[in-house]
């Protein structure tokens, strides 16, 4: 008798969960996964994650704000949605907004870190954990300098910088700058005046 009660091989979409843990992937099978599919997977140490399928209202709110810094950032920067950002050999996620230095060739499907100014996570109700800790702590560690998390219901940007103070592990962290319901007012990565009810579905 098997130890894998499965009597069929999973799909590369849908591996073993007891497989999935120990399955040892890299950017490069990340790479080679099929790009005819809509769904969107992220390498986490090794791991394959498929993310659940978004709102309409978090679609909403990544065009609105995709529109606005797309209609509002200086030249030396580019606004796009849903990039993989290549983290480390074994893990690789996908911000949900993202501004990139504009000087990124047009035909990259993914970035390394030094090519990001800033990541947005738009929490969504089965990923608050996801978007709350484990990135941002993931973005600080490889140094992309700005990270803004924007909760949902109503919408509430939170924007954060990375500091000096610096983790358990040794890992720099971010600090909050700014946050609000109505207006986020910043100094970098550009001079911005963000009124929230610009990117309120």
């Amino acid at each position: 008798m098997s130890a894998w009660p499965n009597p069929t091989s999973p799909d590369r979409w849908r591996p073993h969960p007891a497989r999935q843990q120990r399955a040892g992937y890299q950017l490069a099978d990340l790479r080679n996964l099929p790009d005819d599919d809509s769904r969107r997977v992220e390498l986490v140490d090794g791991a394959l994650q498929v993310a659940p399928f978004p709102t309409l209202v978090h679609q909403d709110i990544c065009g609105l704000l995709w529109a606005w810094l797309r209609g509002h950032a200086p030249a030396d920067v580019r606004a796009t949605q849903a990039v993989a950002v290549e983290l480390s050999h074994d893990t690789s996620r996908c911000p949900d907004v993202l501004l990139c230095r504009s000087d990124v060739p047009s035909d990259r499907s993914s970035l390394r870190p030094q090519d990001v100014v800033l990541a947005v996570e738009i929490v969504s109700p089965g990923t608050r954990r996801i978007d709350r800790f484990a990135k941002p702590c993931e973005y600080a560690a490889v140094g992309i300098p700005f990270y803004w998390r924007i909760e949902q219901d109503p919408v509430h940007v939170y924007a954060y910088r990375i500091g000096d103070r610096v983790g358990p592990g040794g890992e720099r962290q971010y600090e909050l700058v700014a946050d609000g319901p109505d207006v986020i007012e910043l100094t970098e990565p550009f001079d911005l005046k963000l009124p929230v009810a610009e990117i309120t579905p």
